[in-house]
């Protein structure tokens, strides 16, 4: 009952698990994966972030994981999978995850602000 009670406080405390887990899996990579690996982490986590759906999130981080896991078993080049645009690479990466992000409430709050603006007009 009391871990209700924290995760209704604090969010799920398995993804919490989940996340230390992904984050122990990125500092174990090898050079150059593990800086690469970091400085997209980062990256997401300001830009590809926002998502009030902790599965989503976690599921991303996952496959993020995986994908360092797999390049640094492979030996596969870092440019390889960043592309010229490591930009670029981060936020299509992060846009494949459809979960509800925080800006979604305020999009639609635009849009119906101006339908709303537009059906005044038409009066």
């Amino acid at each position: 009952m009391a871990a209700k009670w924290i995760e209704t406080l604090t969010g799920s405390l398995e993804q919490k698990k989940q996340y230390k887990q992904y984050k122990a899996r990125i500092n174990a990579l090898p050079e150059p994966y593990l800086t690469v690996a970091k400085a997209t982490d980062r990256y997401l986590m300001y830009a590809g972030g926002g998502f009030t759906d902790g599965d989503t999130m976690m599921t991303m981080f996952g496959d993020f994981a995986d994908l360092w896991e797999r390049a640094a078993a492979d030996g596969t080049p870092v440019r390889d999978i960043v592309g010229e645009n490591p930009v670029e690479f981060a936020e299509t990466f992060a846009a494949a995850y459809s979960g509800t992000q925080w800006i979604d409430k305020e999009r639609a709050r635009l849009n119906k602000a101006v339908s709303d603006a537009e059906k005044g007009e038409q009066k």
